[in-house]
Formats: C-alpha cells, sequence, structure tokens
C-alpha cells in the first residue's frame, strides 16, 4: 500500500471512528428532561422568508401570514425586510410594535452565523455577530437566533472541529441566556447535518440556552425511518424547518406523530419556494400541513 493510500485509508478510518462515537455517545448519556419546547400543548405553523418571502416588508410578511393562518415567522437575514442588527433604537422599537400589534409572532432571526473554520479570525467574527443578533432579537421581541454548521474541515480533526463549535455556541449561548434569548442550531451542512455529529455539537456546548433546529433532511432517514435521528436529537430540538410536504420520500406523518408524542409545542416554520400567487400556494401548503399532522 502506498503511504498517500495507507494516509488517506488511517484518515477515513478514524473520521468514521468519531462519528460512531459520537453517535454512541447519544445513546448512553441520560437525555435532558428540562427543555421548554417539550413541555406539551400542540404545535403551529409558521413561515421562513426564506424564499417565498425574501422579497417582501414587514407589513407584507404580517399580511400575507394573517391571510394565510401563518401564526409566526422567522426573518432570515439579507432579505427585503431589513431586520438586521444595522436597526437603530427606535427602528427596532417600530419592528416590535408591528409584530405586537398583529396576529403574527415573530419568532426568531435567521442569521448565517456559523463556528466550523479553521480560522479562528473567522470563528471570532461568527460569534461577534451571532451576539449581535442576539441583541436584536432580544429588542425585537425575538424567541430565537438561528446559526448553523455548513460542514466539517477535511484538514482538521473532526473532533476538534466539534469541541470548537461547542465552545462557540456555549460562548453564545451565554449571551442568549443574559438577553432571554435562544440559540437554535439548524441540521445543516454536507457532513455536519448528520445527527450524531449534531448531539456532538449540542453536548460540546452544554448550554441550556442552545438547541437544535430541526431541518427536515434527507440525511435524517435511516433504513427509511426517522425515528433514530428524531430520538437522538429530540432531548435538544427547539425549533423546526419543513419544506416540500408534497414528497413522498419524506415522512412528514411520522415527524409530526413524533412531535405530537415528545410534546413539541411551538412552531414548524415553512421553507417554500417562490411563486407568482404566495396567498394560494401558502393557503394550499397550511392545508397539506393540517392533513398531514393528522393521525
Amino acid at each position: 500500500m502506498h503511504k498517500s493510500s495507507r494516509r488517506n485509508f488511517l484518515q477515513t478510518g478514524l473520521a468514521a471512528a468519531s462519528s460512531l462515537a459520537l453517535a454512541e455517545s447519544a445513546h448512553a448519556l441520560p437525555q435532558k428532561t428540562s427543555n421548554p419546547a417539550l413541555s406539551g400543548g400542540g404545535f403551529k405553523l409558521g413561515l421562513v422568508t426564506y424564499n417565498l418571502a425574501k422579497d417582501w416588508d414587514v407589513p407584507t410578511i404580517i399580511k400575507n401570514c394573517e391571510a394565510t393562518g401563518f401564526e409566526a415567522v422567522e426573518l432570515r437575514t439579507t432579505h427585503k425586510h431589513g431586520v438586521e442588527p444595522t436597526l437603530s433604537k427606535d427602528q427596532r422599537a417600530e419592528i416590535k410594535a408591528r409584530f405586537t400589534g398583529s396576529k403574527v409572532r415573530l419568532l426568531s432571526l435567521g442569521s448565517t452565523c456559523e463556528f466550523h473554520s479553521p480560522d479562528q479570525a473567522t470563528v471570532r467574527k461568527n460569534i461577534d455577530e451571532c451576539k449581535r443578533f442576539i441583541e436584536l432579537a432580544h429588542d425585537i421581541g425575538a424567541l430565537g437566533v438561528k446559526v448553523r454548521p455548513n460542514g466539517i474541515p477535511k484538514e482538521i480533526p473532526e473532533e476538534k472541529t466539534i469541541a470548537q463549535i461547542g465552545a462557540a455556541l456555549r460562548e453564545c449561548g451565554e449571551a442568549a441566556k443574559t438577553a432571554g434569548v435562544e440559540i437554535w442550531v439548524e441540521v445543516h451542512g454536507k457532513d455536519s447535518c448528520l445527527p450524531p455529529r449534531m448531539t456532538g455539537m449540542m453536548k460540546a456546548a452544554n448550554h441550556s440556552n442552545v438547541g437544535i433546529c430541526w431541518n427536515s433532511n434527507p440525511e435524517d432517514l435511516i433504513n427509511g425511518s426517522i425515528k433514530p435521528s428524531f430520538e437522538m436529537l429530540k432531548p435538544y430540538l427547539r425549533n423546526a424547518h419543513i419544506n416540500e410536504l408534497w414528497k413522498p420520500e419524506y415522512p412528514w406523518r411520522d415527524l409530526f406523530g413524533m412531535m405530537k408524542a415528545a410534546g413539541y409545542n411551538r412552531y414548524c416554520l415553512a421553507e417554500i419556494p417562490e411563486t407568482s400567487d404566495p396567498i394560494r400556494l401558502m393557503r394550499y401548503y397550511r392545508a397539506l400541513w393540517l392533513a398531514q399532522c393528522e393521525k
């Protein structure tokens, strides 16, 4: 065996062993019981502005959600709504007042903050940006700030990256706790979206204000079932993204049934593609969601 081939073989083996260890630890340790998102009471339907509402301002978001029965919204950064950390004190107060006076809850802010980079300056920049989103969330009355991993660098030992992400999340979680906000880590990114790795990040973070945003990925399925993935991530579940409910490849009815059984009491936030007739699509989407939620 050539040295390069042997090196690749060893690296592959170590990566597999690391993932297996994370998976085993997820089952070996006791599950948390104080998750506020699992206290029962039922869950509702909301919207992520990605991508259906990316070109809507705040009044349009509220108007369209009220017209179609969507009860909450996650404002994804860089979209037309303009709800960003650069807002002034008066602008923040105006945003809060608009949602407080409506039937739509401003649930969360969808940042793109990520902490997996091998470059420590980049990690620090993202931590500082996350803290600015935390402050914004506090000021406008949002509960959560969504962050994400976006891959696992191949040139760095996986356990080092997981520990680094955990440390960043713990620092952000402490800032969030002070502000009365939560950090929701989207199950996201090539390789990083795998449930054992997400569980490893949660264990490394080990903070009461840090949890998971379920993302309804194809990678959730193990031998055709999402149950192993859901059970692994359930202790950390704080929010959920859903998408194409018409696709038979994903077991939506099973997901919603597991959420009910777990006592999930927040929102399923829909990520819907753009369309020329958004109101009609949103009404159809809500009807399909209600049907999928039935036993």
